[in-house]
């Protein structure tokens, strides 16, 4: 029989597949504020007849409304680009998911979370096994949807690409990974010599 799905333990697993937005709103968050407590200074020097601390609000609003003029076009066009690009920032660090380098395998009761440097070091050694060959020549890289296996095998010793992935395939069944990705095997042409 088949336990109902964990609302809590299924929040705790995003939380550690997904990375945290809150440094990134926490700088919105506090440069606004920084520019909303200096415009709130400026306008209470303006209403007491005191000199502006930096900038007067009144000739800082005319000048953006002439904005175009006494600005070079290339300086303006690099403030648009700056512009730009932060806010194109915040908005992909809003709209994207943020996953981390991490695959969930099932634990039971217990969540059970891993980097993905791990799997590829497990998978690395079963892939270095089936090969016949030493670690300094296998290269895996783990991704969500992926996985790449890089052999360069010794000169003058076939590898038989097909038994490395059933080997990587079958470690990949043994983990239960979720999501599962997919096996890619890579067979360098240039052999190493003196292994």
């Amino acid at each position: 029989m088949m336990e109902p799905p964990n609302d809590f333990m299924d929040r705790i697993v995003r939380r550690e597949t997904h990375s945290s937005r809150a440094v990134l709103a926490g700088i919105a968050a506090l440069i606004i504020s920084l520019l909303a407590i200096y415009a709130l200074l400026e306008a209470i020097l303006r209403a007491v007849g005191q000199p502006p601390w930096l900038v007067d609000p009144l000739s800082a609003a005319y000048a953006l409304a002439d904005l175009p003029a006494g600005i070079s076009p290339l300086l303006l066009g690099v403030l648009g680009v700056v512009l730009l690009m932060v806010g194109l920032i915040f908005f992909l660090n809003g709209v994207l998911p943020g996953r981390r380098a991490r695959h969930t395998l099932p634990g039971g009761r217990a969540a059970v979370v891993v980097d993905d440097e791990v799997i590829a070091s497990a998978l690395a050694r079963r892939a270095r096994l089936a090969a016949g060959v030493i670690p300094e020549q296998v290269m895996v890289v783990v991704s969500r949807r992926e996985i790449v296996v890089n052999v360069r095998p010794t000169s003058g010793i076939r590898v038989d690409e097909a038994a490395v992935r059933a080997a990587v395939e079958q470690e990949i069944r043994a983990m239960a990974l979720t999501p599962e990705p997919a096996v890619r095997v890579n067979l360098s042409t240039a052999g190493v010599i003196g292994v």
